[in-house]
């Protein structure tokens, strides 16, 4: 497949260019905000495309045309008012939902939250994060795409295990942002993943051994 990375310039976004790069089953189009942050996927030899989230939905879906399955990693930022939560974590993946529609590509694969599906055990803290995450979410599922919904723990740049834990409903926890990547990475042809959605976090398991008992 060839994969739009959505928020390639972030930590793990870049990670997962990486990844897909070194594979011998997919190719990356890594899609940036700027036209001077192509110059480091273009060593890689990686395409890119400059596209905004805030943006119309005509230029996302041109940003995608050609790809045969997009992952949505971008997020606003820890040091971003709520306005741009507001308009990249919830409007700019819903715009994305409806660029891949737009644009004939079924497979969507979102990086959200953990428990964003769960309105109980949202923190007070930082609560509108979580409602724009579960309300792209909840546009997702109720899209006709091909979709599956990530929701990481807490993330760490510590190294990564290759361990994971994932489920439906699990408590808070911790986890790397290379074994989100590799993660993400393994659900993308992964039929068993399809309309599913999981809270994801450091454990046990390996990466693939997990992802084929989801």
């Amino acid at each position: 497949m060839k994969v739009l990375i959505v928020g390639a310039n972030g930590q793990i976004g870049k990670q997962l260019v990486k990844l897909i790069n070194e594979s011998s089953d997919h190719t990356a189009r890594a899609m940036i905000r700027k036209a001077e942050q192509a110059e480091e996927f273009e060593k890689m030899g990686v395409e890119t495309a400059v596209s905004s989230l805030e943006g119309t939905v005509e230029k996302l879906a041109e940003a995608a045309k050609g790809c045969d399955a997009i992952i949505f990693t971008a997020g606003s930022g820890g040091h971003t008012g709520y306005d741009k939560t507001l308009l990249i974590d919830l409007d700019g993946a819903v715009k994305t939902i409806e660029a891949a529609e737009q644009a004939g590509i079924n497979r969507f694969v979102m990086v959200s939250a953990i428990q964003a599906n769960n309105r109980d055990k949202w923190s007070d803290a930082i609560k509108p994060y979580f409602v724009a995450k579960h309300y792209a979410d909840r546009m997702l599922e109720n899209s006709g795409l091909n979709y599956t919904i990530v929701r990481p723990g807490g993330l760490t740049n510590d190294p990564g295990t290759g361990k994971i834990k994932v489920d439906k409903n699990l408590e808070r926890g911790f986890i790397p942002r290379e074994d989100v990547a590799k993660t993400i990475y393994a659900v993308l042809d992964k039929e068993n993943t399809y309309k599913r959605s999981f809270d994801l976090v450091s454990g046990e398991e390996d990466v693939e051994t997990a992802v084929e008992n989801i």
